[in-house]
């Protein structure tokens, strides 16, 4: 998927998400000044519709992350009561740095990609298996840089509450992460790009199921409801979109260079050997 104009689409959908702020914030000063009045039924009235487009706005979900808030709280400084905190797992002086394998393996295999992207769940799906084994191998490590711009394309938040969880699943450990990365992108549980399933929370903590460290852990459960990664999410997303020589997802990069996407194990594995540093 193309991230061409990505940068515009993002300012564009920030302005939206600012006017929808003050849209909301008017209504709330209604439901105030309702209750002083005495008008409790019409208070909740006002409340129960203003609960309905936020979830709608979110995919669905009841405890859904205000985006524009955190964004608010990482470009301005201004306090969201957002937690600023990297997951566990991660390096670098933001967090942005996830790296999974072996860090001392002579080579770095680069994947950028979007949690809602199509033809990042086609090539998991396809080549996440060879992937995985060239990890095991020690033939290289791998660096995730995740973007959203799919949120800005298509409407919804599903990239962005995904990486989110993401996240939390790398607080718990990096085998859960990988577990929980192939699961997103399976082909049971990745949804349409123009489907913002994985805006919903409780969707992705039902997905999180499959994978043993993350079954009924509240822990990670807890995470992904408070939006504890949020802010670490969007900062991921703005890595992304700050990538050198990246204009869609998935893209690859071996040893900092990009190279052709294969389409097929085979392909894959000619690719590493062609590129690969001697051990």
């Amino acid at each position: 998927m193309s991230k061409r104009n990505s940068a515009e689409a993002k300012r564009a959908a920030r302005v939206r998400l600012q006017a929808e702020r003050e849209r909301q914030a008017r209504k709330e000063r209604l439901r105030r000044r309702l209750t002083v009045t005495g008008s409790a039924v019409v208070v909740l009235g006002i409340a129960a519709g203003i609960g309905v487009a936020v979830a709608g706005q979110n995919g669905g979900s009841d405890d859904a992350t205000d985006w524009s808030a955190v964004r608010s709280q990482l470009d301005d400084g201004k306090d969201g009561g957002f937690a600023d905190a990297a997951p566990a797992n991660t390096a670098g002086d933001d967090g942005t740095t996830l790296r999974v394998g072996d860090p001392d393996a002579p080579n770095t295999l680069t994947l950028y990609e979007d949690p809602r992207c199509p033809v990042c769940a086609s090539l998991e799906q396809n080549l996440g298996d060879t992937i995985g084994q060239g990890v095991e191998d020690g033939t290289y490590n791998i660096d995730y840089v995740f973007g959203t711009f799919l949120d800005d394309s298509f409407g919804g938040s599903g990239s962005r509450n995904a990486l989110e969880a993401l996240g939390a699943a790398l607080d718990v450990n990096p085998e859960a992460f990988v577990a929980y990365h192939q699961a997103l992108y399976s082909a049971e549980h990745h949804p349409d790009e123009r489907s913002d399933d994985f805006g919903d929370d409780q969707n992705l903590i039902d997905i999180a199921q499959t994978v043993p460290e993350l079954k009924d852990n509240a822990d990670f459960e807890a995470a992904v409801h408070d939006s504890t990664f949020a802010v670490w999410a969007l900062r991921m997303s703005d890595a992304f979109d700050d990538a050198d020589g990246v204009t869609g997802t998935p893209t690859l990069k071996y040893n900092g260079e990009v190279v052709d996407t294969p389409q097929t194990p085979e392909a894959f594995e000619q690719m590493i050997a062609e590129n690969s540093a001697a051990e």
